[in-house]
């Protein structure tokens, strides 16, 4: 007898399968799983890039805001004095026709204690000028022949004259600006050129502020 008919048959033993697998196949049941893995790695960039950008914006916006902080503080120490240098500007007119009222030759018919009252009134019109300035109030004081400003001078007239046209025929009232601005522009007239008729006469200027 062989000994295959002698070997106890099994019938419980399962058939072993030989079968080999393709490689592609087992690498797509592979994929779903890589795929699962990456997905946690997208997500957390996505919200890493989006937390970036909020920072970013962020700190702009503190930076707009200090920068703003800072400018509104340099306007208020600049601009601090302007109603009450603004209230101070009528008495410094008045001092100063107080002052301009009187020429060398009125002086010279006067006694010695007028000559005094004028000279006080000279000296405060100039030291109020200076503690103007000293605050950053600066007087505008335009010459005829100056060239006009529309920042800082008011056209109160056009007229003919021995000026180019466009520049500072006549003052009639100083300015004064603040820092950088002008609070209270200089009235003028603006010359318009010699008289019509005359051999250099020239156009109109346009003095709109």
């Amino acid at each position: 007898m062989s000994d295959t008919e002698n070997k106890p048959h099994n019938e419980n033993e399962a058939p072993q399968d030989d079968t080999v697998q393709p490689e592609g196949e087992a690498q797509s049941e592979a994929t779903p799983e890589a795929e699962t893995e990456l997905d946690p790695v997208l997500k957390l960039t996505a919200e890493l890039d989006s937390m970036r950008d909020k920072l970013l914006r962020a700190l702009a916006e503190a930076e707009n805001t200090r920068r703003r902080a800072e400018r509104d503080v340099a306007d208020a120490r600049s601009y601090a004095v302007s109603s009450f240098a603004k209230d101070m500007l009528d008495v410094s007119d008045n001092l100063s026709r107080a002052v301009g009222s009187f020429d060398e030759a009125a002086l010279a018919d006067v006694t010695e204690g007028v000559k005094n009252l004028i000279d006080g009134v000279a000296m405060t019109e100039k030291a109020m000028v200076s503690k103007m300035e000293r605050h950053g109030v600066r007087k505008v004081d335009p010459q005829p022949g100056d060239t006009f400003d529309p920042h800082k001078h008011q056209a109160v007239a056009q007229i003919p004259s021995d000026q180019a046209a466009g520049k500072i025929a006549a003052v009639m009232q100083t300015g004064f600006v603040i820092a950088d601005r002008t609070l209270r522009a200089a009235m003028v007239a603006v010359s318009s050129g010699p008289a019509a008729g005359s051999a250099d006469s020239g156009g109109s200027v346009d003095v709109k502020a």
